[in-house]
């Protein structure tokens, strides 16, 4: 495989798993397992200790990930090594974004501000604004709705409305 091949693969894995990981989330982390999910939804102080059972999914997220290596590694098929470090990235942006920078839950973020910055704290300030499995809106990280790059104030009606993603 061509190391042109190689990178686009990595990049169309990572872009991917946006989609994947707005799937997992609105069906399977607000449906079957949202026995999970459902610590993260409740307010800080109301949870024991700094892990939550919803950090269960870092490890889930984690197999298809190794899996991914371990088969590129042990076969002549080096794509699956490029969808393991396209998954491995991706899951290192979910990090970064939603753990460190979002949830504050490690200070080394505290600077960022950007109009892209700003749409992806007010989307997932949405989200978490509903703390119940159902009637919650924007369950991307990376790709929120246009309204959530406009201040609360100045959107319209049918933005109020609208179920983001």
């Amino acid at each position: 495989m061509s190391t042109l091949a190689f990178i686009g693969i990595v990049i169309l894995t990572a872009a991917v798993m946006e989609f994947v990981a707005w799937f997992s989330h609105k069906y399977i982390m607000h449906g079957f397992l949202w026995s999970w999910h459902e610590d993260h939804h409740k307010p800080h102080h109301e949870k024991d200790g700094f892990f939550e059972k919803n950090d269960l999914f870092f490890i889930v997220f984690a197999v298809p990930s190794m899996t991914s290596f371990i088969l590129g590694a042990t076969t002549s098929y080096t794509f699956f090594t490029a969808i393991g470090i396209g998954i491995c990235i991706y899951g290192a942006i979910y990090f970064l974004i939603h753990d460190v920078y979002i949830h504050q839950r490690f200070k080394w973020f505290r600077q960022l501000d950007s109009r892209y910055s700003r749409g992806i704290l007010r989307a997932h300030g949405a989200h978490h604004a509903v703390q119940t499995k159902e009637d919650c809106e924007s369950f991307g990280l990376l790709v929120v709705a246009a309204k959530f790059f406009k201040k609360r104030r100045e959107w319209t009606e049918e933005d109020k409305t609208e179920k983001a993603f």
